[in-house]
């Protein structure tokens, strides 16, 4: 297989995660559209979130393939130390310590599904089994421009 959209694959544990942001509940083909409006939403407001401890990293989280409506969107994030006067129309999500199957992923958001289908082809030929129904995080270091975005992609694994 050639893998040429994902770098410095492993397997990894990541400690519980505190975030807080905006949750993007929408069609599946407008993911691609309304994910950047909150992503841009949110830097704009980071002076309102208190106990940052980033403000060049953003974290996407989702869901794959849940049946249940409270975990259905995208949840788009900065991390906290600990949650206190959350601004009304943000949301606050505990990400619990978990295995992931890891890459470093650069280019456009529309090569970011071939990118997860390397990544998980590498975990199943590594034995390793995709979980489903827990969350699985996407860590930005890049994300104002579509064409090239920087992230990390952590694909929940046991």
């Amino acid at each position: 297989m050639n893998r040429q959209l994902i770098h410095n694959i492993s397997v990894k544990e990541v400690r519980a995660r505190k975030l807080v942001g905006f949750r993007v509940l929408c069609e599946n083909d407008e993911y691609k559209n309304e994910i950047p409006k909150a992503s841009k939403s949110l830097d704009n407001r980071l002076g309102e979130i208190k106990h940052l401890q980033n403000k060049d990293t953003q974290i996407g989280a989702f869901f794959v393939d849940s049946d249940k409506e409270e975990a259905d969107g995208y949840w788009v994030c900065v991390e906290v130390e600990e949650f206190e006067d959350i601004p009304i129309d943000m949301v606050m999500i505990t990400i619990p310590r978990q295995k992931y199957a890891a890459a470093e992923f650069k280019g456009s958001n529309q090569q970011i599904f071939q990118a997860y289908d390397e990544l998980h082809q590498w975990a199943e030929d590594n034995s390793y089994v995709r979980l489903k129904n827990t969350w699985h995080l996407e860590i930005f270091q890049s994300w104002e421009d579509q064409d090239n975005l920087q992230v990390e992609l952590l694909d929940t694994v046991r």
